[in-house]
């Protein structure tokens, strides 16, 4: 056995038009089937990992919006008195559904916030 590792064989159940497409493709490009579909395996796996990268990028953009966001509102907001705070529980209903409203527009046109964030933006000293 050579420094490469030998490849190792998998029998896999085709339905009859994938077989065929896979043949064909195989035949046009004078290629094995099994190299062709190794290739699309590689590929397939390839865009999942990059999928996944871009999801955790996501994910990871949304937690620090969340928390710039915590923090800014417990930093400018004060306890409302309560005849205020009163009102304003009163009044939540109609302002929450204003704001998944407002959601569901955003959602739906975009741009989205991940878009709008420069990735190459250097932090600054007080974010460090």
């Amino acid at each position: 056995m050579t420094k490469q590792a030998r490849k190792q064989r998998l029998s896999v159940y085709l339905d009859p038009p994938v077989m065929k497409a896979l043949a064909e493709h195989a035949a046009r490009r004078d290629h094995s089937r099994s190299l062709v579909a190794e290739a699309a395996i590689v590929r397939g796996i390839d865009q999942l990992d990059r999928r996944l990268a871009c999801t955790e990028c996501n994910v990871g953009i949304a937690i620090e919006m969340l928390a710039v966001f915590v923090r800014f509102w417990l930093a400018t907001t004060s306890a409302l008195p309560e005849p205020a705070a009163k009102a304003a529980r009163a009044d939540f209903g109609q302002r929450y559904d204003a704001f998944v409203a407002a959601l569901g527009r955003r959602l739906a046109k975009g741009p989205k916030l991940r878009q709008e964030i420069s990735k190459d933006m250097a932090p600054s000293e007080a974010d460090r």
